[in-house]
């Protein structure tokens, strides 16, 4: 399986750390010292995760020729939906028109996209289908609560878009050696760690030192995993790119892997926690530095628990 192309999207609006002090009473020096976070963006008004998904299927579209209508398939990944029903996969099914594809929208919180990709790869190994659009949106500043000094200032909004091919479909495109993912419900404080009950209130971090405890953990075994089971180890890994939710978590685990922070892509700071977004936009925004390496690794943790990895080529 490989990877063709890739392009995000971030809102225009920047929410520095200051806007926050009014709020929930936390200085820019706090947030920043815990989080890692200086500034976060923020939907329009008019925008939400389906808007933003679309602008992110453009902007792909803008430097991938990739006919779009040749896609079979059309997975979407977000936990922060604008409709349930008409979801973020079906509406870009509709905007640009893609007749008679499987399409399916899905969420395991901060792990989507590489569930995404991994039933991606579940449809290609059935040949069911050989060319992919996976898109993945947040807009987590719609659900998140600005008062709430434990999670209210950690939020970021933004998309992404991936053009996936079960065959090779040009020189430069990078392959995926393996993608793993697994559930861990029944890992402490699993399905209530952290929680979003659009019926009852906004998003909550219920349990954060939990979260930060499973999220170093986890990350790092299934990053060490996922190099085992391909004869690799951490010397061969060119670039790390982390689930941004906390810089103390990325430190955490670079630290347990004994990598160089300089092959490790941060975002956190620009950009707050975007999800499931997050790992596609450092590969999108560091595709240039990228191939300069040969081999590199998405590793993610997501509420619910759940956690992932894919390992990445480059052509050399």
């Amino acid at each position: 399986m490989f990877l063709n192309s890739i392009a995000h999207y971030l809102p225009s609006i920047e929410i520095s750390n200051d806007y926050f002090l009014d709020k929930n009473g936390l200085t820019d020096e706090w947030i920043y010292t815990r989080t890692g976070i200086k500034t976060r963006r923020k939907a329009e008004p008019d925008e939400n995760a389906n808007t933003m998904a679309i602008e992110a299927v453009n902007r792909l579209l803008k430097i991938d020729k990739f006919p779009i209508k040749d896609v079979d398939l059309i997975i979407g990944g977000t936990y922060t939906p604008f409709d349930t029903v008409g979801t973020l996969a079906h509406v870009v099914q509709e905007h640009f028109d893609i007749s008679d594809v499987i399409t399916i929208s899905i969420s395991t919180a901060c792990s989507s996209l590489i569930n995404a990709l991994e039933i991606v790869e579940g449809y290609f190994a059935m040949g069911k289908a050989k060319k992919a659009l996976v898109i993945v949106s947040e807009h987590n500043t719609g659900y998140s609560v600005d008062t709430d000094e434990f999670a209210g200032h950690l939020w970021g909004d933004a998309s992404a878009a991936l053009f996936v091919s079960k065959e090779r479909n040009s020189p430069d495109d990078f392959e995926f050696v393996e993608i793993i993912t697994q559930g861990l419900a029944n890992v402490g404080k699993g399905t209530v760690g952290v929680g979003l009950q659009p019926l009852k209130e906004g998003i909550k971090m219920r349990y954060g030192k939990d979260v930060f405890v499973q999220a170093c953990n986890y990350m790092t075994k299934i990053t060490l995993d996922i190099l085992a089971r391909n004869g690799y180890t951490v010397a061969d890994l060119d670039y790390l790119i982390p689930h941004q939710a906390n810089i103390r978590i990325i430190n955490n685990v670079v630290e347990q892997l004994g990598i160089n922070e300089k092959n490790t892509i941060v975002n956190i700071d620009r950009l707050g926690n975007t999800g499931c977004v997050s790992t596609a936009i450092g590969l999108s925004e560091n595709l240039e530095k990228i191939k300069q390496g040969k081999l590199f690794c998405l590793t993610v943790f997501g509420g619910g628990y759940s956690s992932g990895a894919a390992l990445i080529k480059s052509k050399s």
